[in-house]
């Protein structure tokens, strides 16, 4: 997994390049924890990330790292198909856990996944 980070002032944009899975976590919470102290928002440019499982969302969502440090005020950008279908099955499944209103800035309520 390769990861880039860019701080702009006091936002951070982490950018995962291929897939997110369990194994792929190490080098992506490595990334978070090391974000400077004045750092306050998160943006995961997921452009290069074709696919994510569980715990993609968990990792976004703002899930504690191993460490115990949890994520900032996080958004997403530049979602791709499979990772987006996933997100919004979440968020349509479990509202109260995924809230992508917070997590995709200007989203309208009751956004829900597409039917199939």
């Amino acid at each position: 997994m390769n990861v880039t980070t860019t701080i702009t002032g006091t936002t951070a944009r982490i950018t995962p390049h291929g897939e997110i899975d369990f194994h792929a976590l190490p080098p992506l919470h490595v990334a978070v924890e090391q974000l400077p102290s004045h750092v306050t928002d998160l943006l995961w440019d997921l452009e290069h990330l074709c696919f994510t499982d569980v715990a993609g969302l968990h990792l976004i969502f703002g899930c504690p790292t191993p460490h115990g440090r949890v994520s900032h005020r996080t958004t997403v950008t530049n979602l791709r198909d499979q990772p987006l279908r996933l997100l919004l099955t979440a968020a349509d499944l479990f509202p109260g856990a995924y809230d992508v209103s917070r997590l995709i800035p200007r989203t309208p309520c009751g956004l829900t996944a597409p039917k199939a």
